[in-house]
């Protein structure tokens, strides 16, 4: 897991410091670059308009030219303004391995491939970029039908503009709730709850910051059990070929070093791939 945490950070480094350069971009930018039209002068006014009272006056209508980062609202919508938006999607990218990691099924499957690599006694094959990838994309065949969801109740009505931002935020939390309720035991989110001081009726009731321990702890939980389940048929191995080892008198011979290849070759005869993959997404239905 060593390989998988300076991963993580080497990504979460990069992806903060893309934000922070484009964010300064935006704020630092000069102020020709958000600027609809110029300022009219007295002179085009009264060309314009002719020397008339009907002229409006040009130092009411001036914009501010001044530098800096200003939030707009289109109308009486209240939606926010392309440039926020672009922050907001640029914040979100930021935060994407945590949300990969906390509100998805990416926690169990990557802790139970790492068992299977301990198990079988391999250091370092797979590598951790094939355990990544591979946990990866078994979270997205997982969450696709929460991803749908939300692409069709958030995603699309906040770009065509019928919903607010407030409630694309409830579209969007409304799957995941539904798939973390159906992930997260009760006593962990009873234990959760008791420590926030929070009562609930239904399961909605619950707010989300107490959700998301809950599910991170039940994860982990149903992660260990399916690793130990894992353990079971080498560690037999390792005895049998320990035994053996004892009773030849071998005893400076290291007994992991026989047994590799029995546990490879139970591994592949039993096809262990297909066996650990398949019960692993199985355990999400």
């Amino acid at each position: 897991m060593k390989g998988f945490q300076r991963f993580y950070c080497k990504i979460s480094i990069i992806f903060a410091c893309i934000t922070l350069a484009i964010s300064l971009a935006l704020v630092f930018v000069p102020e020709t670059v958000f600027a609809t039209e110029s300022t009219p002068t007295a002179s085009e006014y009264s060309r314009d308009y002719g020397a008339t009272d009907n002229a409006p006056n040009a130092t009411d209508s001036t914009p501010s030219t001044g530098r800096g980062f200003t939030l707009s609202f289109d109308g009486e919508t209240g939606t926010l303004s392309s440039t926020v938006q672009i922050l907001l999607v640029l914040t979100v990218i930021a935060l994407a391995p945590s949300i990969l990691v906390m509100l998805t099924s990416f926690t169990r499957v990557i802790i139970v491939l790492h068992f299977v690599r301990v198990a079988v006694g391999t250091q370092t094959s797979p590598p951790n970029q094939v355990l990544i990838g591979l946990a990866l994309f078994l979270t997205i065949f997982i969450m696709w039908p929460t991803f749908a969801q939300i692409n069709e109740n958030a995603l699309k009505p906040l770009d065509e503009g019928t919903i607010t931002q407030e409630q694309a935020l409830d579209e969007i939390e409304k799957p995941l709730r539904q798939f973390m309720y159906g992930q997260t035991q009760a006593k962990d989110l009873n234990l959760f709850c008791e420590i926030a001081e929070v009562s609930y009726e239904d399961y909605d009731d619950v707010p989300f910051y107490v959700i998301v321990p809950s599910f991170i702890i039940s994860e982990l939980r149903t992660a260990f059990i399916i690793g130990f389940l894992i353990y079971i048929p080498f560690i037999v191995i390792d005895m049998v070929v320990a035994s053996v080892l004892m009773s030849m008198g071998m005893m400076m011979l290291p007994p992991t070093t026989i047994s590799l290849p029995f546990k490879i070759l139970l591994f592949v005869l039993a096809d262990g791939w297909n066996l650990v993959i398949v019960n692993l997404v199985k355990t999400f239905y």
